[in-house]
């Protein structure tokens, strides 16, 4: 119980923290008229948008690892004679490096020779099937972390050499799901901020304080975030937030060893990345038809006639009762 009124105690002072910040960071990105480009193809409301700032990701960043950092300094170091502090060295090094790629391709969006495109795909597809390749090799043969928790299995299911292919695949698929999910004023912040709390609770339940700490602590930076984000934004979190908050999340959950949970309690960002999949492979089969009105499927029920805060309230509502649901399904 001290546990957990500790860490929403964390999250409480990483809330008020970034919410303090926010009002002069914003002020600095609109100085320097880092704004968003919105697509042309995007409907028609989404136009007020454009020169909205963006890369607000680093509004909820930099409090994360500053805090992080501080609050577990000791442990991180090795000078309290136990490594188990150590485990949130990974998150933090996986969001900083996410973080870097994601405000390389925002600042070539905004002003670089891709103006309103960002780096290439393929690009910047390769920097994150590197990061994520290290990653995994880390959390295998230098944390030895659990393989794999399944529900209603009472062992650690051992997965060899495969497990770092496996886990490379979750931190890329996540990263871009959480990218793809990004569209509409505080969906991104709301359906990470959810999943991150289930895994947060996980993480209590497996007796792991410093990776649940941490959770908690990102979870208050984001709602810090969500107070400029919501609806009407003031701010955007741009790939310099989705992509590590996306790939953080994977490794929370790689860190559990309970990451099957992450097709429950990242069901919101699983179906925006399935949708992207499909309209493209559909298009591509039929030779120019649609199966949805418009991908990521966000914008689909935007064209069907539901406003942005209908969308984003209801797709949290459905990732609130995923995590639940994730949450219980973990305990079995």
């Amino acid at each position: 119980m001290r546990q957990i009124a500790l860490s929403l105690s964390l999250a409480g002072l990483t809330f008020l923290m970034t919410a303090i910040w926010g009002g002069p960071l914003l002020r600095i990105l609109r100085h320097y008229k880092i704004g968003k480009i919105i697509r042309v193809e995007e409907p028609g409301h989404h136009g007020v948008k454009m020169g909205t700032p963006t890369m607000g990701g680093v509004m909820f960043i930099l409090p994360v690892l500053l805090f992080s950092g501080l609050l577990n300094f000791v442990a991180l170091f090795g000078l309290s004679g136990s490594g188990v502090g150590r485990s949130i060295l990974v998150p933090m090094a996986v969001m900083l490096g996410f973080a870097l790629l994601g405000a390389v391709d925002d600042l070539e969006g905004i002003r670089g020779k891709r103006k309103g495109d960002g780096m290439r795909a393929r690009t910047k597809f390769a920097f994150q099937v590197i990061l994520a390749l290290i990653t995994a090799y880390v959390l295998k043969y230098r944390m030895d972390v659990p393989d794999l928790y399944f529900p209603g299995l009472f062992f650690e299911v051992e997965l060899g050499w495969l497990y770092v292919p496996m886990a490379a695949f979750i931190i890329v698929a996540e990263s871009n799901a959480m990218n793809f999910t990004d569209g509409l004023d505080g969906l991104a912040g709301l359906i990470a901020a959810t999943a991150i709390a289930a895994f947060g609770g996980i993480a209590l339940v497996q007796e792991q304080i410093y990776l649940a700490r941490f959770c908690f602590i990102l979870v208050g930076a984001l709602f810090g975030f969500l107070w400029f984000n919501v609806h009407p934004a003031e701010l955007f979190m741009g790939d310099t937030g989705s992509l590590p908050l996306g790939a953080v999340l994977a490794v929370i959950a790689l860190l559990t060893g309970q990451w099957p949970m992450l097709l429950v309690i990242g069901i919101i960002p699983l179906s925006e990345m399935l949708s992207v999949v499909i309209q493209i492979g559909y298009f591509k089969w039929t030779k120019g038809k649609r199966f949805f009105k418009m991908a990521p499927i966000h914008l689909h029920f935007e064209l069907l006639g539901w406003s942005e805060t209908q969308v984003v309230q209801r797709f949290w509502l459905i990732g609130l009762m995923a995590a639940l649901i994730g949450i219980g399904l973990s305990q079995v």
